[in-house]
């Protein structure tokens, strides 16, 4: 067997092994979502909580709109007066329609 036939050989098998191990975690994940969905919604919630927490964050704030949440966030915490109620909240919107 020549030089090249084993690197061909050896690619063929580190293919097949590559295709193996994700058809295997595929599988793992397929029989782990339906674990889950047989659970009760409750529990399932436990279970999406532990499960995003466990997360590093992800977030991309391409238009500040994290910042600007997070800034009204402490902003109402600073001053709790400043909120509105939802009942108030329709009301504006339903002004602003008119």
């Amino acid at each position: 067997m020549s030089q090249l036939e084993t690197v061909d050989s050896y690619r063929e098998t580190l293919a097949f092994i590559t295709l193996y191990n994700i058809l295997l975690l595929m599988a793992t994940i397929a029989e782990v979502e339906k674990l889950a969905l047989d659970l009760p919604s409750s529990q399932r919630a436990v279970l999406a909580a532990h499960l995003l927490g466990s997360l590093p964050s992800v977030l991309h704030d391409e238009d500040e709109g994290i910042a600007e949440a997070l800034r009204r966030d402490a902003e109402l915490d600073a001053n709790p007066l400043a909120g509105i109620s939802l009942e108030q909240l329709d009301q504006q919107i339903e002004r602003r329609r008119n």
